[in-house]
């Protein structure tokens, strides 16, 4: 497979996850009074829902990550070079700028873009602390479910829909604690044209979610050794 095309793959679906995904939180005002349990589960199901068509239209060129939290996870597990990483990586935070901008021209420049925010908390420390917890957990529960599912052959074709419904499941309890990042590029690209404590902060929602990408796939690599040797 050509590598530009791999990289395009990831470029263009992590612009539709931002774009419909975080487009959906802004629409439906999630994270505000306005917008209720409602709106929670709405923006949560759209995130899962970008994930299965992209898994189904992208999947078979590029693996479809258009997450930097997977992409890792997979160096680690040897399923991908570390060229190929790069690439990736350069790729889905493009994708997700691009994103992020084509939402400033469909709803404005002050719609918050479904950027992501720290967890409530008494002191500045503590919400950084919970916020890399929360986002360190949901996302190596997310990317468990992925280097799991992925890892037989015989579940190719239900993985796109169960990757799907984990991120739908992590965004459930994630959205009211931190709007859930679990990927760097897609909490990037939001809070780059946001601006404010959204990219102050943004550090959080690359350095956690990479963690616990790094986690997922030091525990999978441990558990299916010991099943090998079974």
């Amino acid at each position: 497979m050509c590598a530009f095309k791999k990289y395009f793959a990831e470029f263009l679906g992590t612009l539709v996850l931002v774009v419909f995904a975080c487009g959906a939180a802004i629409v439906t005002g999630c994270g505000t009074e306005a917008g209720g349990i409602a709106a929670y589960l709405t923006t949560a199901l759209a995130f899962g829902l970008v994930i299965v068509a992209m898994a189904y239209s992208i999947g078979n060129i590029s693996g479809c990550h258009i997450n930097p939290a997977v992409s890792i996870a997979m160096l680690i597990s040897g399923k991908m070079s570390f060229k190929d990483f790069i690439g990736y990586i350069i790729a889905q935070f493009a994708g997700a700028i691009a994103g992020a901008a084509i939402l400033g021209l469909i709803f404005g420049w002050g719609c918050g873009f479904g950027a992501n925010a720290l967890v409530s908390a008494s002191t500045p420390g503590i919400a950084i602390g919970k916020s890399i917890a929360v986002e360190v957990m949901l996302t190596a529960v997310f990317v468990y479910a992925i280097l799991g599912v992925t890892s037989k052959p015989e579940f190719s074709k239900v993985a796109g829909l169960v990757i799907g419904m984990s991120l739908t499941l992590v965004h459930i309890l994630g959205i009211g604690l931190t709007g859930t990042s679990v990927n760097p590029a897609r909490s990037f690209g939001p809070a780059l044209f946001a601006g404010g404590d959204a990219l102050c902060n943004v550090w959080v929602f690359i350095v956690a979610p990479l963690v616990g990408g790094i986690l997922a796939a030091i525990v999978h690599r441990i558990l299916s050794g010991k099943k090998e040797e079974k």
